[in-house]
């Protein structure tokens, strides 16, 4: 079977590693939602589709991992409509994965197989709390996979959060 999963990966982290590898045990293949892609630049969102991309596929190769499929999907604020979109830009799939509840609803009701995940150690592997880290100087590095700590030092990314909670007031 050929399983999805969507998530904003802001950033990739070792919490959405575990998962995939999980989600690999039981499933041929994994097509990868890449959500909200039209965002960057954001203190939510800072990373670029493109640079989640890079961060989620480095990631699984170096674990050598090949058998998934990256797709960014940009929102389209209207939840009726969101399956069809996502139906629209994927392979076809079986399952889906998620632990967010409108997601999971969504797909339900179009008749997909939904599964929730286990979260693994969600205190530290969380994008919020990562950005959060980052914000304040903390370590973060231990909480992402080698590959994503190497892109988000060589895109200058931490100062680029810092950067961006600033304010022209003074």
């Amino acid at each position: 079977m050929r399983a999805f999963i969507v998530g904003r990966f802001q950033p990739f982290h070792k919490g959405h590693l575990e998962v995939i590898k999980e989600i690999l045990k039981t499933n041929r293949s994994l097509i990868i939602g890449i959500g909200s892609a039209q965002y960057s630049h954001t203190l939510k969102d800072p990373f670029t589709a493109g640079e989640r991309h890079l961060m989620i596929s480095t990631s699984l190769e170096r674990e050598k991992i090949f058998d998934f499929y990256l797709v960014p999907i940009e929102d389209v604020n209207s939840n009726p409509l969101w399956v069809a979109h996502v139906e629209s830009l994927t392979p076809k799939f079986n399952r889906v994965y998620s632990n967010n509840p409108l997601v999971k609803r969504l797909f339900t009701e179009k008749g997909y197989e939904v599964n929730s995940l286990e979260l693994i150690n969600r205190s530290n592997w969380s994008g919020t709390r990562i950005r959060e880290k980052m914000l304040r100087d903390d370590s973060w590095k231990a909480d992402v996979p080698d590959a994503v700590r190497d892109i988000i030092e060589e895109i200058d990314g931490v100062r680029r959060i810092r950067d961006l909670s600033k304010t022209d007031e003074e």
